[in-house]
């Protein structure tokens, strides 16, 4: 093979001389000349420009030598000879002055702010809507019977829940003339009516006291297929017959409550009917018969027979044996209102072991306790002569942040009167002031009795112009009490 040196130019020179002197590419190739490749012919980036920081067309013109670098092909070589032959552009300095001060510094921006903000999204039409109380809707009309109700709901959920046209049909049939029946009424909705339906109109004639038509709505019921049978109308209708006093009650009640008719809850509806009507025998007779028949009637119904006969001292005896029952029941549900008021009757009857059980179960139940609870075990610990205790329940009642009452200050003043704690009964007594409540007379009277106890005459004073100045009259004891205070005062100055 016969091997040629080739320098960056088109001309080749010998070995020997290039080796010492030159910088050359050694390349060997045959005679024949080897084609270039396509990315050498057809290069795909285009020649970078020229730095215009610096004038390169006013510095001296370097030869072909020089200025191409010796890797470059020989297309290259033969374009700069090209160039050298006239066809080189040539720019004038004012041409080059202009484009090099494009380049020099920042371009000016437009006026205005430089940081574009990207524009809000569209608003969503469901947000356009201010904020605030929902609409209104006013084409809902709230009228009492079924024609005048237009809603979007079907209209016979309408009927059978809605309690203004359950309570508009009673009134509805209260205007009836006494010759005409209640069907005159209730036909005009009974397709839109379901079980149970009736059972808030059948409650309503009762406060309207008209147990009459509570029985005719009771008959037009058992008439009608799809109403019928129904123990919740039966025992609203019961209940009301028996608060007014015509239920006709059956000669044999035992016989009655163990026949398969009698239902728990037209028991129970009987006995908190006979106990709002007064008629308390029966209603104890009632919850008698249903032990015996091992009956296990809700807890509210014997709470209402035990609070009602609580008032009456000579039935302390029966509300002993119903208390024994409540408390053997596994299952107690009892309100607040319920639980505070059987504690107050057995405070009444000296049962104040009974009124802590209670306290306690309803507090372990997780239940919140109100200010009547409060005042109430506070007031039972005091009678039991537990001062501390009923001290400790204060501290509680404090933490809960609790509202006082007048009642809570006159068993809390009388609290720190019998602890003969002046300070505290006159903390409470200012705040009883501060809180917009009048002081009741025994409220005055212990507190003079407690500054009696400690020498405090003029503090006695104070308090009785006070009370006089309120309406009060001072008892004659209290009177005389303080005129025996003031001479041993005189007597002493002697």
């Amino acid at each position: 093979m016969d091997c040629r040196l080739l320098t960056a130019g088109s001309y080749s020179i010998p070995y020997g001389n290039c080796a010492r002197h030159s910088r050359v590419i050694l390349m060997g190739y045959p005679k024949t000349r080897r084609k270039l490749t396509k990315n050498l012919r057809y290069p795909m980036r285009s020649r970078l420009p020229p730095n215009l920081g610096t004038n390169l067309f006013l510095k001296n013109k370097k030869t072909v030598k020089e200025t191409c670098p010796p890797d470059r092909t020989d297309e290259e070589g033969e374009e700069k000879n090209g160039s050298e032959d006239g066809n080189e552009i040539v720019w004038g300095p004012d041409e080059i002055e202009a484009i090099t001060s494009l380049f020099q510094g920042r371009i000016p921006q437009k006026p205005g702010k430089l940081g574009r903000e990207r524009s809000l999204p569209l608003p969503i039409p469901h947000m356009l809507r201010p904020l605030g109380l929902p609409t209104p809707k006013k084409h809902v009309k709230r009228a009492g019977t079924p024609e005048t109700m237009f809603s979007r709901a079907p209209l016979y959920k309408q009927v059978y829940k809605s309690p203004g046209v359950l309570i508009g049909l009673a009134r509805e049939i209260k205007n009836l003339p006494a010759e005409k029946d209640v069907s005159l009424v209730l036909n005009k909705c009974s397709k839109f009516l379901q079980k149970g339906s009736l059972s808030m109109t059948v409650r309503e004639l009762g406060h309207l006291n008209l147990p009459e038509r509570a029985l005719q709505t009771f008959c037009w019921v058992q008439k009608q297929p799809h109403l019928y049978p129904d123990d919740r109308i039966l025992a609203s209708t019961v209940e009301v017959l028996a608060r007014n006093h015509a239920l006709k009650v059956p000669f044999d009640l035992r016989r009655f409550v163990g026949s398969a008719s009698a239902s728990g809850s037209v028991i129970e509806a009987m006995v908190r009917g006979f106990t709002k009507g007064g008629s308390l025998h029966l209603a104890w007779k009632l919850l008698s018969l249903a032990k015996a028949n091992d009956m296990m009637l809700d807890s509210s119904a014997y709470a209402k027979v035990i609070i009602e006969l609580g008032k009456n001292p000579d039935r302390y005896a029966l509300v002993e044996s119903l208390l024994n029952e409540l408390g053997d029941r596994q299952d107690l549900t009892l309100s607040q209102q319920d639980c505070t008021s059987i504690m107050k009757v057995c405070i009444r009857l000296g049962k104040f072991e009974i009124a802590e059980s209670l306290y306690e179960w309803y507090k372990q139940s997780g239940n919140d306790l109100s200010i009547v609870m409060y005042t109430t075990l506070i007031h039972s610990r005091c009678l039991e002569k537990k001062y501390r205790e009923a001290l400790a329940v204060v501290w509680e009642m404090e933490e809960s942040n609790s509202l006082f009452d007048l009642p809570a200050y006159r068993v809390v003043i009388r609290l720190f009167v019998a602890l003969n704690d002046v300070s505290r009964a006159s903390r409470y007594f200012a705040r009883l002031k501060e809180s917009g409540f009048s002081p009741t007379y025994d409220v005055y009277k212990d507190l003079i009795k407690l500054y009696m106890a400690s020498g405090r005459l003029a503090k006695c004073k104070d308090i009785c112009k006070e009370a006089e100045l309120a309406g009060f009259k001072l008892d004659k004891q209290v009177i005389s009490r303080l005129l025996q205070l003031d001479r041993e005062k005189i007597v002493m100055r002697f």
